[in-house]
């Protein structure tokens, strides 16, 4: 419960009931006397006035009419990685091997002869009430970016924001489930961060955060080294923090212990033990395959064709059951699969490499020339593009809907707006500062 932008909203359209509804709202979470929570209303609406329209350049933002929501960021569909093309627009070139342009999950730089692979994923926003959970899976998914690049993972970092009210075993919950997958694959958690969500003007228990992974490499498995005449492999999957909202969200709690394994990064530590010929690797994240293959094709300039039976035939057969039987399309969530982009002399070496590791892979699909993606099933070729947002996986999912509410095209070009904006405020501080 943000008082804060509460207050804010109260304050710009003149509600003369903004204090008492904040006092009202404070005895909602709180259990306090009408006394102290007057108190703490009087505090925050002070606060909200003072920095309702800051003075100065710096504080200034010129709102497009766009929401995260409006335009699916998060959502992991044509909008969400849209804005990410925009994001490396603002970021602008850097000298970085790889970075946010290539819209690979890590970036690398060089380092000491070596390449240096960073990345940071955030928790699945759902399981903020499952802490152990939320841990297990947001770490698992920093490290698949790490090795789907190529390198060995060689340190963890955790950054958690807890709401005021959340109690304090929330906290060590979800520090387990973290340190759980470090213990398991040898990569030790060494630092992080802990605080509260907005401190004093957030009240509740909401837990968001993020685990962040360093490693190493001598090569690297970028997605934009994708090429025609590559045959396209993938592993089991039985989904991670997306399959596990769903479980959770639809009553079905038991296919949770399905997503409980480290069979990926058990998959990539066999790989890394061999001196194989590997051109991309990726991991089946949020927007599923329809997200990945749309990325690849943008970054690597090529066409993907996949086979949509052999793909079912790897997605964990308990977790498949829930999906078909929720109506959840498992080509748009993430699956926890590893996608393997290699030459066809070298495809049967990779398989037999994963297979030995216990782990089921397959043979699904080719890369051509071209642009795009395309699906056969059962004969029959259909359009692989992902959607607006991707694969809606809970109820309330469900009620937003898959489509865009408002015009795309529009709503583009007030993006690149808001984008354009953001790089000229960049340039005007970096004058600026290079000056004092």
């Amino acid at each position: 419960m943000d008082l804060e932008g509460f207050a804010k909203r109260g304050l710009r359209r003149s509600d003369p009931e903004v204090r008492a509804k904040l006092v009202s709202l404070i005895r909602e979470a709180k259990d306090i006397p009408e006394e102290q929570a007057n108190e703490l209303a009087r505090a925050v609406i002070q606060e909200a006035e003072a920095t309702l329209n800051p003075r100065g350049e710096v504080f200034r933002l010129e709102s497009v009419g766009v929401t995260m929501g409006d335009f699916g960021v998060g959502s992991r569909g044509s909008g969400d990685f849209y804005t990410h093309t925009k994001i490396a627009e603002v970021i602008g070139r850097t000298d970085a091997v790889v970075d946010s342009a290539q819209l690979d999950d890590s970036g690398v730089v060089k380092a000491g002869g070596q390449f240096l692979v960073v990345t940071v994923d955030g928790m699945h926003s759902r399981l903020s009430d499952y802490p152990f959970l939320a841990g297990f899976h947001v770490t698992r998914a920093a490290l698949r970016d790490i090795y789907v690049m190529g390198a060995k993972p060689v340190a963890l970092l955790s950054d958690i924001h807890l709401a005021d009210d959340g109690d304090v075993a929330k906290l060590f919950d979800h520090i387990a489930g973290i340190a759980t997958v470090s213990e398991l694959i040898h990569v030790p958690l060494i630092t992080g961060s802990t605080l509260r969500i907005g401190g004093d003007m957030v009240i509740g228990d909401r837990l968001t955060g993020c685990v962040g992974s360093v490693g190493v490499s001598e090569k690297l498995t970028p997605r934009k080294n994708a090429k025609p005449g590559d045959v396209i492999l993938m592993t089991e999957g039985a989904g991670g923090g997306t399959v596990s909202a769903a479980a959770l969200y639809y009553g079905r709690h038991e296919v949770v212990e399905e997503t409980l394994n480290i069979k990926f990064l058990e998959a990539c530590q066999a790989l890394l033990q061999k001196d194989l010929i590997i051109h991309a690797m990726t991991d089946v994240t949020n927007g599923g395959i329809r997200g990945d293959a749309q990325e690849i094709s943008y970054t690597a300039g090529v066409k993907l064709v996949f086979e949509e039976e052999r793909m079912r035939s790897l997605v964990n057969s308990r977790v498949l059951e829930m999906l078909d039987a929720l109506q959840i399309d498992y080509l748009g969530i993430s699956i926890d699969a590893l996608l393997i982009i290699a030459p066809p002399d070298a495809a049967q070496t990779v398989a037999r490499t994963i297979q030995e590791a216990g782990v089921a892979v397959d043979e699904i699909g080719r890369v051509e020339e071209g642009a795009g993606a395309e699906l056969h099933v059962g004969g029959r070729t259909t359009d692989f593009s992902p959607r607006f947002r991707e694969a809606a996986y809970t109820p309330i999912k469900k009620a937003i809907g898959q489509d865009a509410r408002r015009d795309v095209a529009e709503m583009t070009r007030l993006v690149d707006i808001a984008a354009k904006k953001a790089v000229e405020k960049k340039g005007r501080f970096v004058q600026k500062i290079c000056r004092i």
